[in-house]
């Protein structure tokens, strides 16, 4: 699955996005998978209500299911303006 990364997830992850092999079956496994991988991702990661999650381009909770999903994004809550 592609996993997408957008403006201060980005910079503390280091890159916009990459392809992930997982077994996660929703998006807080694929969370806990990716922050045990290196202290970058535990740091973008650190703390999720200053994050929003879309699975396949639909805005959705992190306890939302990955069952066929083909794409993840993170990113910071948006503001108007």
């Amino acid at each position: 699955m592609d996993v997408l990364y957008f403006a201060w997830v980005r910079e503390r992850i280091g890159e916009p996005r990459e392809t992930v092999d997982t077994d996660a079956t929703t998006v807080a496994d694929l969370v806990r998978e990716l922050s045990a991988r290196e202290d970058r991702y535990a740091l973008a990661f650190s703390d999720l209500s200053a994050l929003r999650v879309a699975v396949d381009q639909e805005l959705t909770a992190f306890d939302a299911p990955l069952a066929g999903a083909r794409e993840v994004a993170f990113f910071p809550p948006m503001t108007g303006g």
